[in-house]
């Protein structure tokens, strides 16, 4: 793969007409609907446990866009590129409502505080009611590809040119914006911001972590989670494309051709970092941090210092989820429509399902009681249980 970057970088230049598209072309080449390589051959294994879907429907193609479901309370909120956002019942899965936006969509779907967000390629932040009604629109700088978050009355969007913006609750208001020069070629990703005790924790292109203030916008503090290597524009990307995860007194974060970091969340001070490269992302609970690498292995680390404790590789090339830790088991997604769950003592397998065929999107959800929520790119959702 180096050996073709700087070939495939000079294909790109000579296609693309602008920066933007440049972008966007450079992370479906690299992260695309096709595989570079072809994804492993999954192996048998006796199941130890048992994974049954609880409950699916179907809420609407993604397109280009990643769409993950949201939890308030007993309710589940969900959206696709069409416009339609619904409301589920989160034990048995029936719908409570169905509306339309009125518009395309390419985000969300945010919920709190009796708001549901969700955002438009043109760069509008639409706010609902958990009733569906609709309450108001704001227009920010550019295509909103994270789900905006809600916290103390603030709604926190990414725009698609790196800005954050804090948008007042009740009207839509903007109440500050933050921005920072970005490098010239960097990954077209979804990745959105943490909110977490009165701050939000974002990651930049060029591998740097902040934490920003809800109420005003400030900055708290700026890490270094990875430094651009090499030679060519493309092998010196290290942008942080997946969401931060808060775990106590713990931020972590994991770059792209970069490293994970256990950043100490009041101070902004590496604690430590391992030279493991992610596009999707990780899980953190209790002790454990758990990283999909770009490549397909799945790694648990000590929380402490980065330490090992088990690698999974028979999953390599199948562009995994995020991992979701629930209870004692690990549970990731992958481009072929299936969700795995992996023993957290020691990666081995232990269950395995089939949904729609399509990939599953990159961020999942725990509803409790050994239970997964998913999302996947032909617009299924399905709540799987483990037992």
């Amino acid at each position: 793969m180096t050996r073709l970057i700087p070939y495939l970088l000079i294909l790109l230049l000579a296609g693309c007409s602008s920066l933007t598209d440049l972008k966007t072309d450079v992370s479906e080449r690299l992260f695309g609907a096709e595989p570079t390589d072809p994804p492993m051959d999954l192996v048998d294994f006796k199941q130890s446990e048992t994974a049954r879907i609880l409950w699916n429907t179907k809420v609407g193609d993604a397109d280009i866009y990643d769409f993950s479901p949201a939890q308030d309370k007993n309710a589940i909120f969900a959206a696709s590129a069409d416009g339609t956002i619904v409301r589920l019942d989160a034990v048995s899965g029936k719908q409570e409502w169905k509306i339309s936006a009125g518009e395309r969509l390419s985000a969300g779907v945010g919920a709190g505080e009796n708001l549901v967000l969700v955002g438009t390629p043109k760069g509008m932040v639409l706010a609902f009611d958990q009733n569906g009604k609709a309450l108001w629109k704001s227009k920010i700088s550019s295509e909103v590809l994270s789900a905006p978050k809600v916290s103390g009355g603030v709604v926190v969007v990414r725009s698609g040119d790196s800005r954050i913006y804090g948008l007042d609750a009740i009207d839509g208001k903007r109440k500050w914006v933050y921005e920072r020069v970005t490098p010239t070629l960097s990954l077209r990703s979804a990745a959105g911001v943490t909110l977490d005790g009165g701050a939000g924790y974002v990651g930049f292109s060029g591998g740097k972590l902040i934490s920003i203030k809800i109420d005003d916008g400030k900055v708290l503090w700026e890490a270094s989670i990875a430094q651009p290597k090499g030679t060519t524009e493309i092998e010196r990307i290290a942008d942080i494309t997946s969401i931060p995860v808060v775990d106590g007194r713990m931020v972590y974060a994991v770059a792209y051709q970069g490293r994970v970091c256990g950043v100490d969340r009041a101070t902004g001070r590496v604690l430590w970092n391992r030279e493991i490269s992610s596009y999707n992302g990780l899980g953190a609970e209790g002790s454990r941090v758990y990283v999909a690498h770009s490549g397909g292995a799945v790694y648990a680390l000590d929380y402490n210092g980065g330490k090992s404790f088990w690698r999974q590789g028979g999953l390599l090339n199948r562009r995994l989820t995020a991992p979701l830790p629930i209870g004692s088991f690990v549970a990731v997604g992958d481009l072929e429509g299936y969700l795995h769950f992996l023993s957290r003592d020691d990666g081995s397998f232990v269950a395995r399902i089939k949904t729609d065929g399509s990939p599953v999107m990159a961020q999942m959800l725990d509803l409790g009681n050994s239970t997964v929520l998913l999302q996947t790119r032909s617009g299924g959702l399905y709540a799987v249980s483990l037992k």
